[in-house]
């Protein structure tokens, strides 16, 4: 749990990101599903990404940027006892987070994302570069958390929204057929 990720791309590696949002697109074109993001710490920039690609409105439905626990409650359904309890970046905040994008912007998929991006709000237990993913799709709940080495908080926020696309992406590959 200690563990830091360096996953810092440089700007040269959009080229890979591109390349990874055109395969995502293909998989959600080609197995007819939608797809929806709620995003914290990310501020967006995973659904710029999508969105940076002609033709995504055909799986594309939408992203709420959850900034602030209010909208997480609000919008996403987040129960207030969990983020009074426990904060708002943690699994079981996350997964509330995917599983109410999934509701709200009526998608088959949805990936949330909630961290502590700096540079300031860290703590020992969530220090700096600490990020909840969770993920919600037909019939599979899955959330992970990361660390991820950054000095400055736009390389928290490239390292999270990066990791996100390659958790959906290892996850669709991986998903059962349906019958």
């Amino acid at each position: 749990m200690n563990r830091k990720e360096n996953r810092w791309r440089s700007a040269s590696d959009f080229s890979e990101i591109e390349m990874q949002v055109k395969e995502l697109k293909n998989w959600f074109e080609s197995h007819g599903r939608t797809l929806g993001f709620a995003e914290s710490c990310t501020g967006g920039l995973l659904s710029s990404w999508i969105t940076s690609q002609a033709g995504v409105s055909s799986f594309f439905r939408g992203s709420i940027v959850s900034y602030s626990g209010r909208i997480k409650e609000k919008v996403l359904g987040v129960p207030r006892h969990i983020l009074q309890c426990l904060g708002e970046v943690n699994l079981p905040v996350a997964l509330c987070m995917a599983k109410g994008a999934r509701k709200v912007l009526e998608v088959d998929w949805a990936l949330s994302i909630t961290g502590v991006a700096g540079p300031t709000g860290g703590t020992k237990e969530k220090p700096l570069g600490f990020v909840c993913f969770a993920l919600c799709g037909p019939g599979i709940d899955r959330v992970e958390q990361r660390y991820f080495d950054g000095k400055e908080r736009m390389e928290v926020q490239f390292q999270s929204a990066s990791y996100g696309l390659e958790l959906l992406l290892t996850t669709l590959n991986c998903e059962p057929k349906q019958k």
